[in-house]
């Protein structure tokens, strides 16, 4: 199928003004104006966009495809993420995470959720490993994940700082974040840690004590959550400068609470002056976000959702915030850390995943690889079971 979008208002994530795009499969292959009429026999399928505004498909670094949560027994393990529930906000990319549970969700189950949502139309891929060290493998090691398995990036979430982790001591940080980096160098991946920050008191500090005590580049080390706590934040801001890139949750922050919420977070780290490339922002989509009263025990729930990410974006600009300055951090700047080299702009070879806003700024229509997915904010392609 060929689709010919026109008048699209175009963000690449860089905005380039009122733009005609050519798709052919799942690949765009044309931007610009004053494309000349095309033969009728190629059965080229044209949308006028009056001038909307057409962005890449946002990028969802931090999903549990598998489902998260059971921190409070098996009924509370939250069920698995359908493709409809990632399109209709927008993700038309999504890398998926174990948290808690990695003995009974493994990167197994992982890596084969993620080929599901590729048959379905979806780009994916995931972390290998979870909270705990040393962590879960498909194939016996970090490493050998990373080589020998496609979609494996890098792995994640490791935790730290936080009750459920493992405790990891600095030497077990090291040996993970060194199997990650070199079998990234191996397979040409990102092979960076992705580590699931908690509440506890330490912080970012064993973060800070791998980058001084080893030769490891900082940019190995991606922590998240850093918005869930303000001191937190301002640590993860000095991190950046030191090499690695921070990633905000998306989640919801009540009235009073001791944490920045996802597009006041972002707003707060570009005003800052920091480099505008080490900052992305995810869902915790399919996770479970508990709050845990003062013996470790579940006290409530809520579950994490990817339309967090649209959400926050159309906040941020109700807010006053130029789409430019904020976009790169859903889409260009995962690309980038992941190494997706395809994915988070639209130029000709990248591939055809975008997102139409309306006039407020939601999402109305979804196109990944090249098919609609969702059109007038309705999904008109459904996962399997949906």
């Amino acid at each position: 199928m060929i689709e010919l979008l026109r008048n699209a208002e175009l963000y690449d994530p860089v905005p380039r003004g009122r733009r005609d795009l050519l798709v052919t499969g799942e690949t765009v292959v044309w931007v610009g104006t004053g494309l000349p009429a095309l033969d009728s026999r190629l059965g080229v399928r044209e949308t006028d966009l009056g001038g909307r505004r057409v962005i890449p498909g946002l990028i969802d670094g931090h999903v549990h495809l598998t489902g998260g949560g059971g921190e409070a027994g098996p009924h509370t393990r939250v069920p698995a993420v359908v493709l409809s529930g990632l399109t209709g906000g927008g993700v038309t990319t999504a890398i998926g995470v174990l948290g808690t549970d990695d003995v009974v969700r493994t990167p197994a189950e992982l890596v084969t959720v993620a080929r599901g949502l590729i048959e379905e139309g979806l780009s994916a891929w995931c972390y290998t490993g979870g909270y705990h060290v040393p962590p879960v493998t498909a194939t016996g090691s970090v490493r050998s994940d990373l080589v020998l398995i496609d979609l494996i990036l890098g792995v994640g979430e490791v935790a730290v700082s936080d009750h459920r982790s493992s405790q990891p001591t600095l030497e077990e940080l090291l040996r993970i974040a060194a199997d990650a980096h070199v079998g990234g160098m191996m397979s040409g991946k990102a092979g960076i840690v992705h580590l699931h920050i908690g509440d506890g008191p330490r912080g970012l500090e064993p973060v800070r004590e791998a980058i001084d005590r080893s030769e490891i580049p900082a940019g190995v080390f991606n922590p998240t959550h850093v918005n869930r706590r303000k001191a937190l934040f301002d640590e993860a801001m000095a991190l950046t400068e030191r090499g690695c890139t921070m990633d905000i949750t998306a989640f919801p922050v009540g009235d009073g609470e001791d944490a920045w919420p996802a597009g006041e977070a972002l707003v707060r780290y570009l005003d800052a002056g920091l480099e505008p490339e080490r900052v992305t922002v995810s869902s915790d989509g399919g996770g479970c976000l508990p709050a845990f009263d003062g013996e470790g025990r579940v006290a409530s729930m809520e579950v994490g959702r990817p339309s967090a990410m649209a959400a926050t974006l159309r906040g941020l600009l109700e807010s006053g915030q130029p789409l430019e300055r904020v976009l790169p951090a859903f889409t260009a700047n995962p690309a980038r850390l992941l190494r997706l080299s395809r994915k988070g702009h639209l130029a000709p070879g990248a591939d055809a995943d975008l997102v139409v806003l309306d006039e407020r700024g939601a999402v109305s229509d979804v196109m990944a690889r090249g098919r609609w997915h969702v059109r007038g904010g309705k999904p008109v392609i459904k996962g399997t079971f949906e």
